[in-house]
């Protein structure tokens, strides 16, 4: 399934290395997104997400968590400011075009975090931050800004909900990062991988204002059909670019496949279970 590893916004030192965008957004949404689907679950089931939801999905990706909460009856709005190939992907999901096709009701996608409210127009009563951060040096900046732009438009009391990778040792994915950081070593202070920390979520609601009011862990394994298909999945998440930057495509791919040979099963698929982390956060 996918949880997203994260696909964050590199900081501006780290050159952006030469990909195609397009390709990836697609393996983002074909093979690794459908990673996080046990927290997406998890959250919407403790949450009683339904008809009377309406919410606000920050760094949505190609739509998947929405998707889930559209069928659930929620009215959706889904911000993707990072990735436009992603945006439009969830657009394909979510508004289709085109005879036979019907759009579903009550959605929105939007390329920022909405403005102020009009007179009358309802206050979320969810906002949601699935992409998980804890992985990247900075990695909780850029949700720093879309949260302080989005509490404000929520009911008062309503819940936020943060995302993060559990603890690195019940990860197995940790040991495949590793990769990340040591071929990004010249460029380490610059969005290199870094391990998961305890308190990652708190401090990104703390600085937000938010009012924390309870936890949980989800195991979401990555599994994948063959080794090919784990690389690309991984590459998706946007956590190896600045091994990318830093050496070359080539050897980044190389070395992400030698790691991923101990999680991979005598019939050939890749196995590895995970543990993430989420949050939920009251606005005041």
């Amino acid at each position: 399934m996918t949880p997203t590893l994260v696909r964050q916004r590199l900081p501006h030192a780290v050159p952006a290395p030469r990909v195609d965008l397009a390709a990836r957004a697609r393996d983002w949404s074909e093979i690794q997104e459908r990673m996080l689907v046990p927290l997406y679950e998890a959250v919407y089931e403790r949450l009683d997400v339904g008809p009377g939801t309406r919410l606000l999905g920050l760094g949505c990706g190609s739509g998947l968590a929405l998707l889930m909460a559209s069928s659930r009856g929620a009215a959706i709005t889904g911000v993707e400011s990072s990735s436009p190939e992603r945006r439009a992907l969830a657009r394909e999901r979510l508004l289709p075009e085109g005879p036979g096709t019907r759009a579903r009701a009550g959605v929105r996608l939007l390329d920022d975090a909405p403005g102020a409210p009009e007179d009358g127009t309802p206050a979320y009563t969810l906002v949601t931050a699935f992409e998980p951060i804890g992985c990247l040096a900075g990695d909780s900046e850029g949700l720093g800004e879309l949260l302080a732009a989005a509490v404000p438009l929520a009911e008062r009391g309503a819940p936020v909900v943060l995302a993060g990778w559990g603890p690195p040792e019940r990860c197995a994915t940790s040991s495949v990062l590793r990769v990340a950081g040591k071929l990004a070593d010249p460029l380490r202070s610059a969005g290199s991988w870094r391990p998961a920390l305890r308190d990652d979520l708190e401090e990104v609601a703390q600085r937000a204002g938010l009012r924390p009011d309870g936890s949980g862990r989800v195991a979401c394994p990555f599994g994948y059909a063959d080794l090919d298909c784990a690389v690309r999945g991984l590459l998706s998440t946007g956590l190896f670019d600045a091994a990318i930057a830093a050496t070359d495509q080539e050897q980044v791919d190389k070395e992400l496949t030698e790691a991923l040979h101990p999680h991979r099963r005598p019939d050939g698929t890749v196995w590895m279970p995970n543990v993430f982390r989420y949050l939920i956060a009251r606005t005041p």
